[in-house]
């Protein structure tokens, strides 16, 4: 998608007489693999955060992480999405999904189980191996020819349980495969019912599992068709309160509002909200092909900030162990003071604090080290990380943006996405200033008869009124006069400075538009220009 010209990942090297060319995915996966592995490898990151990434790491689709209690509509929602049924699909008001199903492009359709994804190497799993039998029985992959699935993948996630549900051992951890995933996928859309509002004990520690990840998550209020619009109102605003107890952001979420089904609605009173909220849930998942390499590059920063920060706490624990007697004693010691070295580690290396690891994870995970075979500071690694960050992923970042600028859009297509782009479906169409765009008749004609009474009163000279005159009745819409400026200009058509009945009943026809919420046409469309001014006007343009 993207070429990148670079010596083994930077600069420009002659190789038999050839530029060494390498797509910006080629690019990230060198940078990696030289700068930032090696010091990974060093002070065992992996054993500590997130397992080494491998290429298809690099290589994949963007992919989509669906997260909610049970019967939110996450299995409907991807069918839905894709207008067809998917292998191993089960719907129903029980938690149905008691898997993991990445649901992903194929030739042909049928599942692939966990213990045979996991060996796959085109397939970005091979590290979920880590969780053992009891999650690879309990995860699968769903191909199958759908053109939603040539741009990107979908992972479906079990229901999360409630109340004496959730007490069920699943036998693996929940969350540690949820982060797993959220560090990798493009986006997370985390589902609610309009019904089902509470947050689970599961929920709210698999919803924490996303620290760090806040620019993926969405939020849907699945099901919104089933409450009229006091009752929404209210639903809208309990969500917003105990999303607010479990995230800790200060950013508000984006939440969607719909009814993600191919069903009938049950109660009609906020259809518009429901097509402009889908609509613009639609355009941001199929945004996401087009900013995939953006988000790899982003994820990779995010992992060489925290691959830097671990490796000063691990040497600095090295560094403070004696090197014969008292060993077990000074470990205690060092992880009790874990919450004070991170201080001191800030300071020292002027790092923010957002950039350290939950201080209770961590010291949990050094219970079972032996510090004693921590390496100490290596500058020569960290320096070779920072040259990274502030060069290869600067240029890198530029020529993205470049590439991108010089391509063609990449966007999802197919399913339900096609539905929405055009025909007489299609969001906003007949409405605003398209309304009348397919009648033969000038669309501001039915209501001229009202227009043309205010026009007279106005005292026209010679069949035109002023602007002046035009002005007076113009500001009693309330409108800035911004935005009654680009009515004058969109309505004076022939450019005289004057209205006559025509052009004044167009300016009245856009007002009445801007006043019921639509945005102004930059230029006046065709379907709108007045009867007596369309020969002229179209031999101007």
């Amino acid at each position: 998608m993207f070429s990148w010209l670079g010596k083994q990942g930077g600069g420009r090297e002659r190789g038999g007489g050839a530029d060494v060319v390498q797509t910006v995915t080629g690019g990230l996966r060198d940078l990696y693999l030289r700068k930032l592995l090696p010091l990974e490898e060093h002070y065992r990151f992996h054993e500590f955060h997130s397992p080494a990434l491998e290429e298809a790491d690099f290589e994949n689709k963007p992919m989509v992480l669906l997260v909610g209690q049970y019967s939110t509509g996450k299995t409907t929602f991807i069918r839905y999405l894709l207008e067809q049924d998917f292998p191993g699909m089960r719907i129903g008001p029980e938690p149905t999904t008691d898997s993991f199903i990445a649901v992903m492009y194929g030739e042909t359709e049928g599942n692939v189980p966990g213990n045979a994804l996991v060996v796959d190497p085109k397939k970005p799993f091979r590290k979920l191996s880590r969780f053992g039998n009891a999650f690879l029985n309990r995860f699968m992959c769903s191909q199958l020819p759908n053109e939603v699935l040539k741009s990107i993948s979908i992972i479906d996630s079990p229901g999360i349980l409630s109340g004496e549900k959730q007490r069920i051992s699943r036998g693996y951890d929940f969350c540690q495969v949820l982060q797993w995933f959220a560090e990798r996928v493009d986006r997370i859309i985390l589902l609610f019912d309009a019904h089902k509002l509470d947050i689970s004990d599961e929920f709210s520690e698999a919803i924490k599992s996303f620290r760090g990840q806040d620019d993926k998550i969405r939020v849907v209020l699945n099901k919104a068709d089933q409450v009229d619009t006091q009752q929404l109102m209210r639903v809208y605003g309990a969500l917003m309160w105990s999303l607010g107890k479990v995230i800790d952001t200060p950013e508000v979420l984006r939440v969607y509002i719909g009814s993600f089904w191919a069903h009938p609605l049950r109660n009609t009173d906020n259809r518009r909200l429901f097509e402009a909220e889908a609509q613009d849930l639609f355009k941001d998942i199929q945004s996401l092909p087009q900013k995939a390499a953006v988000r790899k590059l982003n994820d990779l920063i995010k992992r060489a900030r925290l691959a830097k920060v671990h490796a000063y706490i691990i040497s600095y624990l090295k560094k403070e162990m004696p090197s014969v007697f008292g060993k077990e004693n000074k470990k205690k010691e060092l992880i009790n003071k874990l919450p004070e070295i991170y201080i001191q580690l800030q300071r020292e290396y002027h790092i923010s604090a957002g950039d350290f690891p939950e201080v209770k994870k961590m010291q949990e995970q050094l219970e079972n080290c032996d510090f004693t075979k921590f390496h100490s500071l290596k500058p020569k690694l960290i320096e070779t990380v920072d040259n990274m960050l502030a060069n290869k992923i600067a240029s890198l970042m530029n020529l993205i943006r470049q590439e991108e600028s010089n391509m063609p859009t990449e966007m999802v297509h197919g399913g339900a996405f096609d539905g929405t782009m055009a025909g007489p479906f299609g969001h906003g169409y007949g409405e605003g200033a398209k309304e009348g765009a397919d009648e033969e008749e000038w669309v501001v004609a039915k209501d001229k008869p009202a227009y043309d009474e205010i026009f007279y009163t106005l005292s026209p000279i010679n069949g035109k009124i002023s602007g002046i005159s035009a002005k007076k009745e113009m500001v009693t819409s309330k409108l800035p006069n911004s935005v009654l400026g680009k009515i004058w200009k969109l309505a004076d058509c022939d450019g005289d400075g004057m209205l006559d009945d025509e052009e004044f009943a167009l300016a009245k026809h856009l007002i009445k538009i801007k006043l019921d919420g639509y945005e102004l046409p930059g230029t006046l469309p065709s379907h709108l220009v007045p009867p007596s001014h369309r020969k002229p006007f179209q031999t101007a343009e």
